[in-house]
């Protein structure tokens, strides 16, 4: 019987290794389990269970397994009760040691939250996707489902740990495809300037499956932050964009002057001029016209998305042409009192009249038929 005991107990242990947790919390599990196994004991032997039962404690010998029942610390252990719960307790033990495996998973991911990690899709309920992450499964909400992105049963992809939350199922490590840090978490894994600390991403704005704006900032001197998150060729912005499908990510600089990275921010638009308001917090931009629909880009979303990566607002507007501007300020200083307006669409393709010129050709016009006159 001793033997057999001793057999249950390495049992015992092998699943606490199987499922990776400490022999402690199974022995603890053990002992819950044999108070439960013996008050069920009572009740199927229609013995009055005692309203002390509180008191009641149970000892599990670590190198035998045997198992032994306190009142106080009067030995009550039935004969034989170590058979009877064996075969009583072991849905409770297993039980217990499911809790605690997954109480070890989801403290395992906790120290996971705000990393990415690679899964697959497992299945679908609903609207709501279940990712395989390995030794748990992630929950991928509607929310955080890319709108561009459709998901099959299998498909791997790189989800951002979202947080661990409280549902219907217990706790669940929740992951995303939408949130920001996906895109800081991607450039992570591509950048090593950014692993050793030589280049920080300050600031992110997305619009999931549709464009992202990065600003990146580099603590050491001559290293290029821009040029580190592109990389050679543009291969390190390229694998991450490869990870999102078609979305476009938009690469600038960080600056502590607000002017300088609200001009960077409304990048591809060139030329901008910022006024700031910094008790409103309202930045003024002025670009030139042919740089306006780029400025405020598809939609208005350049600008969208600039205002989220800066925290400023901001206003746009557009400047006329360069070249009307100045050549209607050199008639003016002229005297003349006119002001010649050109069309918006073409500038550069209108051009001043000269005046010389169109009463000399009138002159030989006249005289060339006077001389036709003459020979007549």
């Amino acid at each position: 019987m001793a033997q057999a005991r001793t057999e249950f107990a390495a049992a015992l242990n092998q699943i606490a290794s199987e499922k990776g947790v400490e022999p402690s919390v199974v022995l603890e599990a053990i002992k819950a389990a044999a108070i439960a196994a013996y008050k069920k004991d009572l009740v199927l032997r229609n013995e009055t269970v005692p309203e002390d039962f509180s008191d009641y404690s149970s000892k599990v010998d670590p190198v035998t397994g045997e198992i032994t029942i306190f009142r106080g610390s009067d030995n009550v252990t039935p004969p034989g009760f170590a058979r009877i719960a064996a075969s009583i307790a072991k849905q409770v033990i297993m039980q217990k040691l499911n809790e605690a495996e997954r109480s070890a998973i989801l403290s395992e991911y906790e120290n996971k939250v705000g990393s990415v990690i690679s899964g697959a899709i497992q299945r679908q309920e609903g609207n709501t996707y279940f990712v395989d992450l390995g030794r748990a499964e992630g929950i991928l909400p509607p929310s955080d489902q890319s709108r561009d992105e459709i998901y099959h049963q299998n498909q791997r992809l790189k989800f951002y740990i979202k947080e661990i939350r409280e549902g219907g199922r217990g706790s669940e490590v929740v992951v995303s495809r939408t949130d920001p840090g996906l895109i800081k978490g991607l450039f992570t894994i591509e950048v090593p300037e950014i692993q050793s600390g030589n280049v920080e991403v300050k600031a992110i704005a997305r619009e999931a499956g549709s464009r992202t704006k990065i600003a990146a900032i580099s603590t050491q001197d001559g290293v290029d932050p821009v040029g580190s998150l592109v990389g050679q060729k543009g291969v390190r912005v390229q694998a991450v964009m490869s990870e999102l499908g078609d979305e476009k990510i938009d690469i600038i600089q960080y600056s502590e002057d607000p002017a300088r990275f609200i001009a960077a921010a409304l990048s591809p638009a060139k030329d901008v001029i910022v006024r700031l308001d910094k008790e409103s917090k309202v930045a003024k931009v002025i670009v030139p016209q042919n740089q306006l629909s780029l400025a405020i880009g598809k939609g208005g979303q350049n600008v969208r998305l600039a205002a989220k990566l800066t925290g400023w607002k901001i206003d746009i507007e557009g400047s006329g042409e360069p070249e009307i501007q100045a050549e209607a300020v050199s008639e003016e200083e002229a005297g003349t009192g006119e002001r010649k307006e050109k069309p918006a669409t073409a500038p550069t393709q209108a051009t001043p009249v000269d005046d010389t010129q169109t009463t000399d050709l009138s002159a030989e016009e006249t005289t060339a038929k006077e001389e036709a006159r003459s020979k007549k």
